[in-house]
């Protein structure tokens, strides 16, 4: 065999070798960051839960979800070690400013000049559904299916005692 022949081999088996060692180093570092887990740190679980370190064991970790709720995880289960600003942030609702002071908007209410875009709409808009009976006089002017005609019988599509049609009910 030639080497032309063995080099798309030995380059696939190289691209393996460089995939499952990048992966080996991304399992050792999250399996260090779990054992580098104190009491009173914030993680975020891989189901997304936030909550603060109580207890640390050998394969388990008590976990304060809410005040006085503990709960006990797996080490597997802590997706991130939190430093406490971000833990603060995140559960707590601390808003720290940005280095120049700036706030962003939640909405783009007030970009915009309330007086420039104020202006009034006389005509209202009825979001009452019409009943059926007035939509199909309006559309086409033909008796509703539930209505009864003139002499007392009931639509021909709505017969609803089982009487055939023309025959008078009394209701």
């Amino acid at each position: 065999m030639s080497l032309v022949t063995l080099l798309p081999f030995i380059v696939l088996i190289g691209a393996m070798f460089l995939m499952t060692r990048s992966a080996k180093k991304k399992q050792q570092a999250a399996a260090q960051m779990r054992n580098d887990m104190q009491p009173g740190t914030g993680v975020r679980t891989i189901g997304g839960m936030y909550a603060t370190v109580k207890e640390v064991h050998d394969d388990t970790v008590l976990l304060e979800v809410a005040p006085g709720v503990h709960a006990v995880y797996a080490k597997n289960a802590i997706g991130a070690v939190l430093d406490d600003d971000e833990y603060n942030r995140i559960v707590h609702g601390d808003d720290a400013l940005t280095a120049d002071g700036t706030v962003v908007p939640d909405d783009a209410s007030s970009l915009i000049e309330a007086d420039a875009t104020a202006t009034t709409d006389d005509s209202k808009v009825d979001l009452v559904k019409e009943t059926e009976a007035a939509g199909a006089d309006a559309e086409d002017g033909a008796e509703p299916k539930d209505a009864q005609s003139k002499d007392g019988a009931e639509a021909k599509d709505g017969a609803k005692d089982g009487k055939a049609d023309g025959e008078t009910g009394a209701k």
